[in-house]
């Protein structure tokens, strides 16, 4: 006994010297089984891996498994994207008949795709890169044994045994995510709506990793120029979540205020627009104060941007986002999200009792020179110069977006295109492209929104949760733009998720008017919309509002708020 004591000691006291790492793991894990075998090949009992076998090896006896002869391949579709890997359980290595087995640690392939076609490929073809995550793996394994392949974006799966037969007894993908509730929702009259909302909120929780990332699959970074619009429907769905904080603060740590922030000067303008709108929601003033001398030294050097003859010290770095990348509209995209930061900036400060840097930002705001703005061949361009004030939200709508308006739009700053509309007046115009442009995806098999869509990808193609036919064009295989092209696009971009956040704000109708949700606007813009019902998270309770149009078309409001909010209600 006191062998074993001493024992027990020795390891315990190893333990306490052991230097673990602060940033522990903020996910969760869960098994997910696969819902359907789509092809294989040169396999038997293949459909007894849809059960839910146990995920342990065993000798003797003649459990249920599948065989993989040499070369044989089984393609799982787990129902839905993930993020994540699988676990596999293997048995017995087969060999085929007359033949030695060449290895003593054969090797067994998973090929990861977002889509049929993307896993049904291979490195090399149609820009199928392992870039940021591993999608196409080929590893030794040992008999009798569970081991993990992969951690990246996926829904299908190609296992393939490579140069021996196998026993599987077990295929179960391995989700990572944060385990939080589901607090804001919607509901309405419109289904396809309902759905659009979901999948975004969807979209956006699986992009939550320790840090906020922009794709699962590709993009696994954190870049401060997409987080507005990711922070806006994260608020919406989940509340003050803190991989928001801790994705701005990472980047901000790294860049001293006398660079930009990613490398883009737009990023760290987006940095000041994002610090306003998630302390108007949060009511975080501690994390505020935490950020004042980083925010004032950053806007200070903002101010001088802009000279007495409107002349924007850019030096050449216009990057606003990659629809107008390399085009006449780069400038104004920037010259407007510069805007943006200087409208926030000053509102900041002054909140900050820092009342002559909230007049500096004032003044270089109107210095901008509006007559240089060129944004009318560039939707989201002139989104962006809409809601940064600098033309009224009417001129921009009659003028840009709503000709041909499905039309050019991209699912990064797409929610400001829808925004720019709803300010417009024109809810009816932000409906139909959310139901045509982002329901197509819908249509072709997404359960996360991509990275960029084009509503022409759509003819003569196939969808994505299926092999693509002859004849057939591979919606994922065969486009993308920029470095978002073929395969190394991702189906599953967080910056995609406007409409939950749009539907929120406009269909629900809830605007933040005061710090910390303290006071709120219900303001509804329903269009054809003929009820709404939803949540919204804030610091102090859950708000629930509730929408109904009558005959006549007069709509009938219901909030039941907690009582530190105030509440003003204002109907169409």
């Amino acid at each position: 006994m006191r062998a074993v004591l001493r024992k027990e000691f020795v390891i315990i006291n190893m333990i306490k010297d052991m230097r673990f790492s602060k940033q522990q793991s903020e996910l969760s894990v869960r098994h997910i089984l696969p819902v359907r075998i789509i092809a294989s090949g040169n396999v038997t009992n293949a459909e007894v891996l849809l059960k839910d076998l146990p995920s342990q090896a065993i000798r003797g006896g003649e459990p249920e498994c599948a065989v993989l002869y040499r070369g044989g391949y089984i393609l799982f579709d787990f129902g839905t994207e993930l993020s994540g890997g699988i676990d596999v359980t293997v048995r017995y290595l087969k060999e085929e008949e007359g033949e030695e087995r060449k290895s003593p640690n054969p090797s067994i392939r998973a090929v990861f795709g977002e889509s049929v076609s993307e896993a049904m490929s291979a490195r090399g073809e149609k820009n199928f890169r392992n870039d940021h995550s591993m999608r196409d793996i080929t590893r030794e394994y040992g008999f009798m044994s569970t081991f993990r392949l992969g951690q990246t974006g996926f829904r299908f799966v190609k296992l393939e045994a490579c140069d021996a037969g196998i026993e599987v007894l077990s295929v179960k993908a391995v989700f990572e995510y944060r385990d939080i509730p589901y607090i804001g929702e919607f509901t309405c009259s419109d289904k396809r709506l309902e759905d659009i909302w979901k999948v975004g909120a969807y979209t956006i929780h699986l992009n939550m990793q320790e840090y906020l990332w922009d794709g699962i699959k590709r993009d696994r970074m954190v870049w401060i120029g997409d987080i507005h619009p990711e922070m806006l429907s994260i608020y919406s769905v989940f509340g003050g979540n803190k991989c928001v904080p801790k994705s701005l603060d990472l980047v901000r740590n790294i860049t001293p205020y006398t660079e930009w922030m990613n490398g883009h000067l737009s990023y760290s303008m987006w940095w000041i627009t994002i610090q306003r709108d998630w302390y108007f929601r949060t009511g975080d003033r501690a994390y505020l104060e935490e950020n004042k001398d980083y925010l004032f030294n950053l806007l200070e050097r903002t101010v001088l941007l802009i000279d007495e003859d409107g002349d924007f010290a850019h030096n050449g770095n216009l990057f606003a986002d990659w629809s107008s990348k390399d085009t006449l509209y780069a400038e104004t995209g920037v010259i407007a999200i510069f805007a943006l930061a200087l409208r926030n900036g000053a509102e900041l400060a002054g909140i900050l009792d820092n009342a002559p840097l909230a007049e500096k930002c004032k003044e270089a705001y109107n210095r901008i020179d509006k007559s240089r703005l060129k944004y009318d061949g560039n939707k989201q361009v002139a989104a962006l110069v809409a809601i940064s004030g600098l033309v009224p939200a009417e001129e921009i709508n009659k003028t840009v977006l709503s000709k041909d308006p499905l039309d050019g739009l991209s699912t990064f700053l797409g929610g400001y295109v829808l925004e720019a509309r709803a300010e417009a007046g024109d809810m009816e115009g932000a409906l139909e492209i959310i139901r045509k442009y982002w329901g197509a995806m819908l249509d072709f098999g997404a359960t996360t929104f991509w990275e960029d869509f084009d509503l022409s990808w759509t003819e003569n193609a196939a969808p994505i949760d299926e092999p693509v036919p002859e004849g057939k064009i591979d919606i994922h295989g065969d486009y993308g733009k920029f470095c978002y092209k073929q395969f190394r696009h991702s189906l599953c971009h967080g910056w995609a998720s406007g409409p939950t956040w749009f539907l929120t704000r406009y269909a629900l109708g809830i605007r933040v008017l005061e710090p910390g949700c303290r006071k709120l606007l219900i303001k509804p813009c329903l269009a054809d919309i003929e009820r709404v019902k939803g949540k919204y998270p804030t610091p102090y309770g859950v708000v629930t509002v509730e929408h109904i149009k009558d005959a006549s078309g007069r709509i009938k409001t219901t909030v039941d708020a907690p009582k530190e909010i105030e509440i003003e209600i204002c109907s169409e």
